[in-house]
């Protein structure tokens, strides 16, 4: 697990309507459509998704809802009823679709789940992998894992992971896994 002290990026201006063609394409449709039956295998509840960035698995994903910090994104969700607010509990579930790499404090955000949470991010082999790798973002990537680091660091959240592919990857997306967590027994 790596961490860049850089400060975040700034997500709004053009960011979410950037990621609103992305999803209006079939790269898009087809990413939507993994995630939503990765969802389905396990967990039969709406979820909310953690940075929503077009917004289509928000919509196409029944029972959802969404939480974001682009200005647009959360005036869309408003505008739509489907906005969330993380600080509401309990938060049953949660996708982090190439956003928990983002999060400047994501235990604090972890710790909130009561029973599933789905990441898809980049994986890296190890601490060069990283630093070559194109997902090398400072500043918009602040987290950076290996796959095993990745599944320790949930385990340490009190999580277990029940579910790891690469389907992102085999649709075109170079170095992106998926992974379902479930929170071990009841929540601490």
């Amino acid at each position: 697990m790596g961490f860049h002290p850089r400060p975040p990026i700034d997500y709004s201006g053009p960011y979410f309507e950037k990621y609103q063609a992305l999803d209006d394409t079939p790269m898009g449709e087809a990413l939507t459509r993994a995630r939503v039956e990765m969802v389905a295998r396990h967990c039969s509840a709406g979820v909310v998704d953690i940075g929503i960035g077009g917004g289509r698995f928000v919509l196409e994903c029944p029972g959802s809802a969404g939480f974001d910090v682009n200005p647009e994104a959360v005036a869309w969700l408003k505008g739509r009823g489907l906005y969330f607010d993380i600080n509401q509990l309990p938060i049953a579930a949660i996708t982090c679709w190439d956003s928990l790499e983002h999060v400047p404090d994501p235990e604090q955000l972890i710790a909130k789940v009561g029973e599933w949470v789905f990441v898809s991010m980049p994986i890296y082999l190890n601490q060069w992998d990283c630093l070559r790798s194109k997902h090398f973002k400072p500043g918009e990537h602040i987290w950076y894992w290996t796959q095993s680091g990745l599944i320790a660091w949930f385990a340490r959240q009190g999580f277990g992971c029940v579910e790891v592919n690469d389907k992102e990857s085999e649709l075109g997306r170079e170095g992106i896994t998926s992974f379902a967590f479930r929170r071990y027994g009841d929540r601490p």
